[in-house]
């Protein structure tokens, strides 16, 4: 293409160019790269796809989905109704459940790539990604399995590593001295290998609240950590979905009555759960998830293994001793295992090299959402909404609709261009 032959052209006269380490291999991508072939990374190539721009998707792993792949237990559904869930452009098959499990959603993604014929360039880390002033590119530099390096440029990137891509685990003191098994639950498949063990889980969401629940139908012995405020739902009100009956109430009456309406259903449904060690934050679950982030949990029975003291809520920890933990109110308890429900983070700017569109400290566009998903020079997000994947879906149409408009825009401007340089060269004498 003549553009690429006009940045080879620059790069030859740019003394700083050749002062940089080349990498073994320099791939010039004539549409946007993808970073990330989770289901935000799929969703934006099939949008994409289906307006006839090709894209390349670049992706650490040797799978699509990652993390629903190699890091989530087996008992896992979708916490919400399938239609809130299903990527654009295509729906979950109608014989599938209400709540898909975590196969059947695998089963449904792999469809959908093969559906669009998305091919991820698998085991490719992308390690370094910065905009190119000079030539109007961005230069994203990878690390494949073998530690080869290579270099893409490209005219649109998209940022679909969201919000999951590194797990958290906090800094507890003692932490080398416990002695027993510590792991955070993308390393949790089932509650076999705990059978007749004492297990500390630390977070109270709904990963927290799933594998008590998952251990307890194993015979182990689950404690649970509640270090903060949580709103806990029931996961369907008369037969329907608690978040799509919000959703549905949104429509007609403002957030803080919708709040109020489900706290009280909530109240008469799970009783009240502050005294079984579950304080509800001040702002009701929908107005907190807007200003927190926080997903309220949907119960699917852990809540009735806690009443019946089968699960124990327990304090934040203090330290660590040999199969020991000392808890804030100062009691000590033994246990055989500590599990860490404590989510995930984003590692944006591990790799993406600007400072405008992403904040430094949690990963996520500075702009709340529904404007986080555009930044300059071709820049987009996509996964980073705080609303899942029916967030991610729409972030998806949006970016596939600016970079058509952006492709056919200066694809305008050139033809104005060259007609205006023809008809220079047509009427000189």
């Amino acid at each position: 293409m003549d553009c690429f032959r006009e940045i080879e052209g620059k790069q030859a006269h740019d003394p700083l160019f050749h002062k940089m380490n080349k990498p073994s291999r320099r791939v010039f991508v004539p549409g946007p790269i993808i970073v990330g072939a989770g289901p935000s990374g799929l969703a934006v190539a099939a949008c994409l796809q289906e307006k006839g721009f090709p894209s390349m998707v670049l992706e650490r792993s040797s799978c699509i989905a990652s993390l629903w792949q190699l890091k989530t237990y087996d008992r896992l559904r979708l916490h919400l109704p399938k239609q809130f869930c299903e990527l654009p452009l295509m729906g979950f098959p109608s014989e599938f459940p209400t709540y898909p499990t975590k196969e059947q959603f695998i089963d449904y993604l792999e469809t959908y790539a093969r559906k669009f014929e998305i091919r991820p360039r698998f085991n490719e880390t992308v390690s370094h990604a910065e905009y190119d002033k000079v030539i109007g590119f961005w230069r994203v530099k990878t690390v494949g399995k073998r530690f080869e390096e290579t270099e893409y440029m490209c005219r649109w990137l998209v940022a679909a590593t969201g919000e999951n891509a590194e797990a958290v685990v906090p800094e507890i003191d003692g932490t080398g001295e416990f002695g027993g098994d510590i792991r955070h639950t993308s390393y949790y498949k089932t509650g076999k290998e705990f059978t007749g063990k004492k297990v500390l889980v630390v977070g109270c969401g709904n990963s927290g609240m799933e594998v008590c629940l998952d251990l307890c139908n194993h015979s182990a012995s689950p404690s649970l950590v509640v270090r903060d405020t949580v709103h806990v739902l029931p996961r369907e009100i008369l037969g329907k979905s608690t978040f799509g009956l919000s959703m549905w109430l949104l429509k007609w009456l403002p957030m803080r009555l919708v709040d109020r309406f489900l706290l009280i259903v909530s109240r008469l449904m799970l009783g009240d759960t502050a005294r079984l060690g579950l304080d509800r934050p001040e702002k009701g679950p929908l107005e907190h998830k807007n200003g927190s982030g926080k997903t309220p949990v949907l119960d699917v029975g852990t809540l009735a293994k806690i009443k019946s003291g089968d699960v124990k809520v327990c304090p934040g920890i203090k330290k660590l001793k040999r199969h020991t933990v000392e808890f804030l109110d100062g009691k000590m308890e033994n246990f055989d295992a500590i599990i860490f429900a404590t989510g995930y983070k984003s590692n944006v700017p591990s790799w993406l090299k600007e400072g405008d569109m992403f904040s430094e400290e949690d990963g996520f566009p500075k702009r709340p959402f529904p404007n986080g998903w555009k930044g300059e020079c071709g820049l987009y997000a996509v996964g980073f909404t705080k609303r899942g994947l029916l967030g991610a879906s729409m972030d998806a149409k949006r970016i596939a609709e600016d970079i058509e408009w952006c492709r056919n825009e200066e694809a305008a401007s050139y033809d104005h261009n060259h007609r205006s340089v023809l008809l220079m060269k047509s009427s000189s004498p």
